[in-house]
């Protein structure tokens, strides 16, 4: 099957599980919300097909600054669906199929060409694999913590609106941020040593721009985590933290590839 045909065939699997979606949060329709995730299985399956394609060359591994946030949503879309089998946050699908059906049209629109890394550097593969999975991570958290600063001023407002009644208890919200939180920041202080050690020249010109701003990021998602323990910081507090933390992540990773993929 063709490449472009791939990416479409997810392009409208993320379409219909976004309306199913939307129907089950509406209507209240178990069978819409299964139809949903099974839907969306389909749609991350192809989506995945379609990104590894361009990531996967002969020469290595492509990380362009394209390709890298098309898989970034794939992996976000997977999260939340396999999230959502377990605790009740498919409201959240209706945020994660559309950047996923977003990512792949850009890709489509805007691709300019490969950034090939060695594949033979096995601690390098390491590294990126782990900060790939770490932003995944951290992006799903920012998007539950607009959510959780929703539902909070929301309930303090005494609105019991369409998403105080669409999402879980905001003590579940909560547990689940935090639970994002700690399992992101472990595996971005992963990749942030393997890069120590295997990555040559962090601090230099291309790289010192995404060194800084990811030590910055992981320095607020720890002040948070510290902030929630001794202080219990939680709510709107949590969620500006939560989302500084991923803006910084953002720029530390896109805006270099933005400024040596597009600009250099």
């Amino acid at each position: 099957m063709g490449t472009t045909i791939i990416a479409f065939t997810a392009v409208i699997l993320y379409g219909a599980g976004t309306l199913l979606q939307a129907l089950r949060i509406r209507s209240g329709n178990q069978r819409a919300g299964w139809l949903a995730q099974f839907t969306g299985v389909l749609a991350i399956a192809a989506h995945l097909s379609f990104a590894l394609r361009f990531m996967v060359l002969e020469g290595g591994v492509n990380l362009s600054m394209l390709v890298a946030g098309t898989t970034i949503a794939a992996l976000l879309a997977a999260l939340v669906l396999i999230l959502s089998l377990r605790y009740p946050v498919q409201p959240l699908l209706l945020i994660a199929y559309p950047i996923a059906l977003l990512s792949i049209l850009v890709k489509l629109a805007f691709y300019t060409g490969p950034r090939i890394i060695d594949d033979s550097n096995l601690g390098v593969l390491l590294h990126v694999s782990l900060a790939i999975t770490a932003f995944s991570l951290l992006a799903l958290a920012a998007i539950q913590a607009v959510l959780l600063y929703l539902q909070h001023h929301h309930l303090k407002a005494h609105h019991s609106g369409f998403l105080v009644r669409a999402l879980p208890p905001l003590e579940t919200m909560e547990a689940l941020l935090f639970g994002l939180i700690h399992t992101g920041v472990a595996i971005l202080t992963l990749a942030i040593i393997t890069g120590a050690i295997f990555v040559q020249d962090l601090f230099s010109q291309q790289l010192a721009h995404k060194t800084v701003f990811t030590l910055l990021a992981w320095l607020v998602f720890a002040a948070l985590i510290l902030g929630h323990q001794i202080r219990g910081w939680r709510g709107a507090v949590a969620s500006r933290w939560t989302l500084a933390g991923c803006v910084l992540l953002t720029l530390g990773y896109f805006g270099s590839r933005l400024v040596i993929d597009v600009i250099l």
